[in-house]
């Protein structure tokens, strides 16, 4: 019997360290199902996406190619679809971003720059940098009601183009210091330790050690918020945008019109000339966006390669 007993344990021993390596190879297996069952969720996702935008970008240049020619560039809008132009709309959305610019990077950076090397880790501090990650998700006809009462009414800039980059200004500068921190913070504490044994200032250390190093996204974030406000009409419309307009901007206290209400009001037309019109504007709105687009990427790869 104990030989019997001996050679079942033996056996059972030997079973054993089968059985789970049975359970093991099966969750090994079961995870790599749901792993290709997620993957495919997520590219699934990702191809709606895709496949939507080639849609809609593929029937408006089928719409639009057909008037794209530099009369649609030089001529103003007009009551015939044949002599109408974006020419107004495309000048007053270039000094738009001009005057937008320099401001949202000055503020922008500066309230970075303060967060998070100068201003104190406190609740009072924390109130302030909850209340700008909450205003980049505020509406942006919100701003421009702002902007109608600060400036265009309360400042007695009317419908100008100062009135609206101020506005523009409010509506993306909680994006431009959250990215601007974001890319502040990310410089390692080593090297601000470094310059201030050397016997750098702290203002020292920010310009010249600080600012180098994290312009690649200050710059990156910047510009991609620029690219928002090129093509937002609600808060322009508050404001008092003007519709038809049949002259440049000559300064920042003229009045101006913008792309996306061209846009919007031609599509608002009856004739189909007038929103085959429409598409036009879309390409060359999405033509000023891809240049932006680009010159964040030029940019910031000039940056990284100035700091290697």
């Amino acid at each position: 019997m104990g030989a019997e007993e001996a050679m079942v344990r033996q056996g059972s021993n030997r079973t054993a360290p089968t059985k789970s390596a049975t359970n093991s190879s099966g969750r090994v297996v079961f995870r790599r199902l749901k792993n290709r069952i997620a993957h495919g969720l997520f590219l699934l996702a990702t191809l709606v996406g895709v496949v939507v935008l080639a849609v809609l970008l593929f029937d408006i240049f089928k719409t639009g190619w057909k008037w794209l020619s530099l009369d649609l560039l030089n001529n103003f809008s007009s009551r015939f679809p044949e002599e109408s132009g974006v020419k107004a709309p495309l000048w007053g959305s270039l000094w738009l971003i001009a005057v937008t610019a320099p401001l949202t990077f000055i503020f922008g950076v500066g309230t970075a720059i303060y967060l998070e090397e100068y201003a104190k880790q406190n609740g009072f501090t924390r109130m302030i940098q909850l209340n700008i990650s909450n205003l980049a998700g505020v509406p942006s006809i919100v701003f421009g009601i702002l902007g109608l009462t600060l400036f265009a009414r309360g400042l007695q800039l009317g419908q100008s183009v100062l009135a609206g980059a101020l506005t523009m200004t409010l509506l993306i500068l909680p994006i431009v210091i959250v990215s601007a921190r974001e890319a502040i913070a990310s410089v390692p504490s080593s090297l601000r330790q470094a310059s201030f044994a050397m016997g750098a200032t702290r203002w020292q250390t920010i310009s010249k050690v600080v600012l180098p190093y994290s312009m690649p996204g200050i710059m990156t974030g910047t510009i991609l918020a620029l690219s928002r406000a090129v093509g937002e009409t609600a808060p322009l419309i508050m404001v008092g945008a003007v519709t038809f307009i049949y002259f440049t901007p000559g300064n920042v206290f003229d009045s101006f019109t913008v792309l996306p209400i061209q846009i919007y009001t031609w599509t608002g037309l009856p004739k189909e000339e007038f929103q085959q019109l429409a598409a036009a504007g879309i390409i060359v709105l999405l033509a000023i966006l891809l240049t932006m687009n680009a010159l964040a990427i030029i940019l910031r790869n000039k940056f990284q390669r100035r700091d290697g």
